[in-house]
């Protein structure tokens, strides 16, 4: 029998084993093949953990996005988002990487004083969905990370 992923879980692992390990784990419940935090740098978000299923090393194209070209921005201007398939997702027409990123789902993460951070996503360059209670756990995970970021 699998143990229910839970936060309990996800902070147990940040506390002991630390950031990367975290992510680690909130991408083992979903079928995504990245998980990453991004930080919010003026106009450009920049990559501080890339968790791949894969485990190739982190491609450039990802270390540092602009504001502009990323799904983070819309994450950032509504509080989260979430498409399983940006091909056919009528929010992102015209956007650069319509149909390139095909999902994310992602969140946002907030400093000690409540300011904007950064993100917390997972992504895909093929159509996915993602259960309603990985993203309640990758919500409530947002929450807790920053102190350890």
């Amino acid at each position: 029998m699998t143990a229910a992923r839970s936060l309990e879980v996800f902070s147990e692992t940040v506390q002991e084993r630390g950031t990367e390990a975290a992510i680690a784990y909130l991408n083992a419940g979903v079928p995504h093949r990245y998980t990453a935090v991004y930080r919010l740098d003026g106009q450009i978000l920049r990559n501080v953990i890339l968790h791949d299923k894969a485990g190739e090393m982190r491609p450039e194209f990802l270390e540092s996005v602009a504001m502009a070209d990323s799904f983070c921005q819309f994450v950032l201007r509504d509080g989260v988002f979430r498409t399983d398939d940006s091909a056919r997702d009528t929010r992102l027409d015209g956007h650069p990487y319509q149909g390139v990123m095909v999902c994310y789902h992602g969140v946002p993460l907030m400093d000690n004083k409540g300011d904007l951070w950064g993100t917390l996503c997972h992504f895909d360059v093929q159509q996915l969905g993602l259960a309603d209670d990985e993203f309640d756990l990758l919500q409530r995970a947002a929450r807790r990370l920053p102190a350890y970021l």
